[in-house]
């Protein structure tokens, strides 16, 4: 799978809350490789945040360096609220770099990281990225929330995936089945007066036709034709 190949790499996280919901993101769609480098709490592996990943937090692998924790990645993606800050570079947009990031999964790993929530990634840490993701927000309110950030970068990569999603097995009812159903409909016909002994040719070609239309699976077959079959009942006994 493309996605397994993508390690997301947290550096120097100060809020264990935030690794959680990092971690939680991950789980939801569907990237298992948690990666840290010097988290600020030793006790993130805990976090309550984590719902539904906790053993993705408590698998996530740790580091002392970027260097280490991106060693194997043949792209290094950084992320960047920009601010005022001098970057030397290339910028991207979510939607333009998560077409690239896609493209480089099909044949090796990469590593999106993510600084920490008070300074964002350091230059030194910029100097292990090949160039920078930037989330597009409102120029008054730049920065976003660490768990946010993560969560908007990895849907932005799953967003324009195809889904397989696997065709359901159906099987049609066959054509013993309609007609059964077709004669059943007949009969509710003619007992509630709607088909006449004059009309009754070509009324029964056209609802013949009719039931053809419906493309009934079997499983429903034999629904329709207990639902007739206690209609023309009830007709008959009343």
């Amino acid at each position: 799978m493309e996605f397994d190949r993508l390690r997301v790499v947290l550096v120097a996280t100060r809020n264990p809350l935030n690794l959680g919901a990092a971690a939680r993101a991950m789980g939801n769609f569907g990237f298992l490789h948690l990666r840290v480098v010097n988290p600020y709490e030793i006790a993130f592996r805990e976090a309550r945040s984590a719902v539904g990943a906790a053993a993705l937090l408590a698998g996530a692998e740790e580091y002392k360096t970027v260097a280490e924790a991106v060693a194997d990645c043949t792209l290094v993606v950084g992320t960047t609220a920009v601010r005022h800050r001098e970057l030397q570079h290339p910028l991207r947009r979510l939607d333009d770099g998560a077409r690239l990031i896609r493209k480089q999964l099909r044949s090796s790993p990469v590593a999106l990281v993510f600084g920490s929530e008070k300074v964002g990634l350091s230059n030194r840490d910029l100097s292990h990225c090949h160039w920078l993701l930037h989330i597009p927000t409102r120029e008054e309110h730049m920065s976003m929330n660490l768990g946010q950030a993560v969560a908007v970068c990895l849907y932005g990569l799953v967003r324009d995936v195809k889904v397989r999603l696997q065709p359901e097995k159906t099987e049609l009812a066959t054509a013993a089945e309609v007609e059964r159903i077709t004669a059943m409909l007949l009969d509710a016909l003619q007992a509630s007066g709607y088909m006449t002994p004059s009309a009754a040719a070509p009324t029964e070609e056209k609802m013949r036709r009719l039931v053809r239309r419906l493309n009934l699976q079997a499983r429903d077959a034999e629904v329709w034709l207990g639902i007739l079959r206690q209609i023309v009942w009830k007709l008959r006994s009343s």
